[in-house]
């Protein structure tokens, strides 16, 4: 009797400390998407910053410099602290913001609102799933990580060539590889917390998931917003 009271409480004790780790994850993926949204609508209401950065070849590098910042961040991870991995992130968070104002120019605010919605609803949707399904979903991470490669050099090639065929394909391709990278990071971050609980190497993690899972919405939301977004006049 006295184990089986042990063994409860050990378990009892695991899923709280789960539940911490989670929350903790959507805390920083949301304080990040507080700060991209924060720094979007403020280089979107100065016309001379989107004169500065979208009217020139430095839009290039508000496009570009997010996706250095993640290959940055996944290289240089293993030797940050955790502090300085999370500060890293909400650079990232404010470097995204930059590159996000461009919606603002193009979407009028109430499409990009609703957008949001109906992406952040199918996101949470999606990462409950991960969460709570019994099946394993690592068996799909070849196909995904496959899918967001071909997404993102398929998006490069179309910033150039400018197809709207193309765009609607690189969408619908996006939807479905981003909606399952979401199920499969959540699965992930909880797979993560069991092997690293109560380590550096878990914090650390948890910085990372918080980061996966920000640009699954993002990308999510983007990907959307070129279904459903209603263009300025």
């Amino acid at each position: 009797m006295e184990n089986s009271f042990r063994t409860t409480a050990r378990l009892t004790d695991r899923d709280a400390g789960l539940r911490r780790h989670m929350l903790g994850i959507y805390r920083m993926m949301g304080l990040g998407l507080l700060l991209s949204a924060a720094t979007a609508l403020g280089v979107a209401s100065s016309p001379a910053l989107t004169a500065a950065i979208f009217g020139t070849p430095l839009k290039w590098v508000a496009m570009l410099a997010p996706l250095a910042f993640v290959f940055f961040f996944s290289f240089r991870i293993e030797r940050m602290t955790v502090g300085t991995a999370r500060l890293t992130f909400f650079a990232f968070a404010a470097v995204m913001g930059v590159s996000l104002a461009s919606i603002f120019l193009v979407f009028t605010g109430a499409s990009i609102a609703q957008t949001f919605l109906v992406a952040a609803i199918m996101f949470g949707g999606t990462s409950l799933w991960g969460y709570t399904t019994g099946r394993d979903l690592s068996r799909f991470a070849n196909i995904l990580m496959m899918g967001l490669i071909g997404v993102v050099a398929a998006s490069l090639i179309n910033a150039f060539v400018g197809s709207g065929m193309m765009q609607l394909i690189i969408s619908l391709v996006g939807v479905a590889v981003f909606t399952g990278l979401t199920a499969w990071d959540t699965q992930r971050a909880k797979s993560e917390y069991f092997a690293y609980a109560g380590t550096e190497q878990a914090e650390k993690l948890a910085v990372m998931s918080a980061l996966g899972l920000y640009l699954n919405l993002i990308n999510l939301f983007q990907l959307l917003l070129n279904f459903t977004g209603q263009r300025n006049d």
